[in-house]
């Protein structure tokens, strides 16, 4: 027996046709803002009706939990990076295998995806959007991931905070790479990712909360009317004075985390001077390639990404 119950946060179904919005929370184990989002909202959503007799919300929207054994861990990862190992062709060989013999993240995966297929061969949808929420051990700006398709930059910009594209290009098994139309029975998706702000920062549920709110407005599964401007608020007053859109440069990739060290009080979206220090590996000075920002600085003993540097896109 596939295991889906502890897996699923919650749903909210509606009979008026629309699309379907998964979320994804804790992909990471030292992430729970994202499930504890999402968790708040679907019960938010269950109240709407009672005190807003006219709300009306169209499709569905589905919670799911990434990581279970890393989240109950409170680890980034058991094994290896489940949000690295979703590649097309390593997650078809595990949804052929005897669920007994995985374990740490090939069960994960094989878990996950079973209960999402399950979910979509219930609804039916014409249309998935995949929101995966996050947050970072750094604090500074929030930000918005998306691929490079322009459904996915649009709903990334109207969630309020800068959008950062060129990810899905530098990084291999993410859930931007793997949720496509392709692997879903030819299902119209677009991915975004959400970075909400630091892991234990509390504010960081509130930005999920409203971010996810953005998207449900935004790809029609709730009317612009039912949504406060709190929510839209929250996300401006954080996010002023970054850049709107901005696209990679580059990845620093680390070796050994054991031998890694960040140089501390870097913050998401502060900007760097090439040549600037930034970091140690191996007793070796790690210095920034270019100028531009740095996001996603490194603190935390797991995981292989050093820091990520970007650039401002004009134009919009």
């Amino acid at each position: 027996m596939k295991k889906t119950a502890n897996r699923i946060i919650g749903r909210y179904v509606s009979e008026v046709e629309g699309p379907m919005l998964i979320c994804l929370g804790g992909m990471h184990g030292n992430e729970p803002a994202g499930v504890q989002a999402l968790d708040l909202l679907l019960k938010m959503l269950e109240v709407e009706p009672i005190t807003n007799p006219d709300f009306r919300f169209r499709g569905s929207i589905i919670g799911f939990r990434g990581n279970l054994q890393a989240l109950t861990a409170q680890k980034r990862y058991i094994e290896k990076d489940l949000n690295r190992s979703l590649q097309t062709e390593h997650v078809e060989a595990i949804l052929q295998r005897d669920v007994k013999t995985l374990k740490a993240e090939d069960l994960e995966i094989y878990e996950l995806i079973y209960a999402i297929n399950k979910e979509i061969e219930a609804v039916a949808p014409k249309r998935i959007v995949v929101l995966d929420l996050h947050t970072t051990t750094a604090y500074g700006g929030i930000f918005t991931i998306t691929s490079n398709e322009e459904e996915s930059i649009r709903i990334g910009i109207d969630m309020h905070a800068p959008v950062i594209t060129g990810f899905e290009d530098a990084l291999e098994g993410t859930t931007m790479g793997y949720f496509k139309s392709e692997n879903f029975s030819g299902i119209p998706m677009a991915t975004v990712v959400f970075e909400s702000g630091q892991h234990q920062e509390p504010l960081s549920v509130n930005r999920a909360i409203a971010a996810t709110i953005n998207c449900m407005r935004t790809i029609g599964c709730v009317a612009a009317e039912d949504v406060e401007n709190r929510h839209d608020y929250l996300l401006i007053e954080y996010s002023k004075d970054l850049p709107k859109v901005a696209k990679l440069l580059s990845r620093y990739h680390v070796v050994d985390s054991s031998k890694f060290e960040m140089l501390p009080d870097f913050k998401s979206f502060g900007p760097v001077r090439k040549g600037e220090l930034l970091a140690y590996e191996n007793g070796n000075e790690i210095t920034a390639g270019q100028d531009g920002y740095i996001v996603m600085p490194k603190y935390q003993n797991q995981g292989h990404d050093g820091f990520f540097l970007v650039e401002k896109i004009d134009g919009y």
